[in-house]
């Protein structure tokens, strides 16, 4: 159980308040997994759009997939304190909620390494969910993306969380 009492020290500053990146060469490698999801959400007619796959713009899920993949390699790239990280494996999974004009996406990052890979998780989501907003925003601006966050993480020196 947490110690909620504990004071909360962040690893991206070190003694004099400074932003660094964290050592993580005296970390054991370790198999490393995240899993995080988020909801794009929009007008019937232009979820019924990409369901059907007949957007003008072509295969929207397609390319939204191609980009949370990209996004999760490139993450070191676009979070000034993230490792770059050897990621073993990108999984980028679409769901339909029809009643709710919504398509969910949750994506899995994996990795044999001394950090973990939740951030790829994350901005994986973030793009993959952006992409879909950009090829559909002709016929639909008033989408917006809601709850994207972590879902599960495991693997390293703190061992398995999982989102209540």
């Amino acid at each position: 159980m947490e110690n909620k009492n504990k004071p909360v020290s962040l690893t991206h500053f070190d003694a004099r308040g400074q932003a660094h990146m964290v050592d993580v060469g005296g970390k054991a490698e370790t198999h490393r997994v995240a899993r995080a999801g988020g909801t794009i959400r929009m007008l019937a007619a232009t979820f019924a759009l990409i369901q059907s796959g007949s957007s003008k713009k072509g295969d929207v899920i397609g390319i939204a997939r191609l980009a949370a993949i990209q996004a999760a390699k490139r993450t070191a790239d676009l979070i000034p304190l993230c490792h770059p990280i050897a990621i073993t494996r990108i999984a980028a999974d679409f769901a339909f909620d029809e009643p709710g004009a919504g398509v969910s996406l949750e994506v899995t990052v994996e990795t044999f390494g001394r950090t973990g890979v939740e951030m790829e998780a994350l901005t994986a989501v973030s793009v993959g969910l952006l992409t879909v907003y950009d090829m559909c925003k002709a016929v639909d601006r008033g989408m917006h993306i809601e709850a994207i966050g972590l879902i599960e993480k495991s693997g390293g020196k703190s061992g398995h969380w999982l989102a209540r």
